[in-house]
């Protein structure tokens, strides 16, 4: 295994940038939760390609923005930290909000966000790569002038352009990266996409399905997670979750009315699940309050945050 390549890739950028997106459509299968509201990633999800001869492991890290809470902060660190330690660091960019939100003139200055996040990564020794992603979605010459702003601002080792839902681009962007990996073993079995254990993808899957169903704030202050999975004699599996709200209201806005909120997010979870196991699952939820879970220490950690202090 000496002409083996091996090493970390740090995919970073504003929220809905697209970054899980693009990370499932880069393995192949679903490891990270994905939803149109930001800030949906907690903390660092890995996923595992193999390319040739080389192993990436990708990074997800949380949507990079102004914290404000103490969840916020864990989760902006997490980012951070994941991109320190990558051996490449993807910036994937929104074309569509970078371009919309300028009004859709070329000579737009970059985004507020765009900009703090490449003024960081400008002290980041590793290579970095530009992913302008959703191109689909805006006219082309606004894309070159668009790949043309950022590089000005940060020269990046290469630019690609990307659609992460369509599959767009992702070809050309795995075989650079490859390249970009330093030589060593690998890491992970062949086999293996993802560095989590099921239970814990199982349990970001319910969470998904929370930002599906709740509305406005509610679902940044629940948390969801696997208590009990037992596989069954005939190949099923039985799952029971607790999602955990802060307050007794919350609980019965995730109940819903004659249980019919709970009931479809059971529903729309199990399928899911049982894709992710590729066998029968059985799914029972349980909402219960933990008041002060946004300061408690053992939380961050269930979730693979540091606690900040402040």
């Amino acid at each position: 295994m000496s002409d083996t390549r091996c090493g970390f890739v740090a995919l970073v950028g504003a929220p809905n940038a697209g970054k899980s997106t693009l990370l499932n459509s880069l393995i192949g299968a679903k490891v990270s939760i994905v939803s149109r509201k930001a800030q949906t990633t907690r903390a660092t999800v890995r996923g595992i390609l193999v390319d040739g001869a080389t192993q990436m492991i990708f990074v997800d890290t949380p949507g990079l923005f102004a914290p404000k809470r103490r969840l916020d902060r864990a989760m902006v660190a997490a980012a951070w930290g994941a991109a320190g330690d990558a051996d490449a660091v993807a910036l994937l960019v929104d074309a569509r909000q970078e371009i919309g939100g300028a009004d859709k003139r070329e000579t737009a200055e970059i985004g507020e966000a765009t900009q703090t996040i490449m003024t960081t990564l400008r002290d980041h020794k590793a290579p970095k790569f530009l992913v302008i992603n959703k191109v689909d979605l805006v006219d082309r010459p606004l894309l070159l002038a668009l790949a043309e702003r950022l590089n000005a601002a940060l020269p990046f080792a290469d630019t690609f352009m990307t659609s992460a839902l369509a599959g767009d681009g992702l070809d050309q962007l795995k075989a650079r990266l490859a390249a970009a990996m330093p030589k060593g073993p690998w890491l992970y079995p062949e086999d293996q996409i993802a560095d989590a254990p099921l239970r814990s993808l199982a349990a970001e899957i319910t969470r998904e399905k929370l930002f599906e169903r709740l509305h406005d704030e509610l679902p940044y202050q629940t948390t969801v997670e696997t208590e009990s999975w037992k596989d069954q004699p005939d190949g099923s599996a039985r799952i029971e979750q607790t999602i955990y709200v802060t307050r007794d209201s919350h609980k019965k806005i995730v109940i819903g009315e004659g249980g019919r909120t709970i009931k479809a997010i059971g529903s729309a979870a199990r399928k899911e699940i049982a894709e992710a196991h590729e066998a029968p699952v059985h799914l029972f939820l349980f909402v219960k309050v933990r008041a002060n879970w946004l300061d408690d220490p053992e939380r961050y950690r269930a979730m693979g945050l540091e606690f900040p202090k402040s």
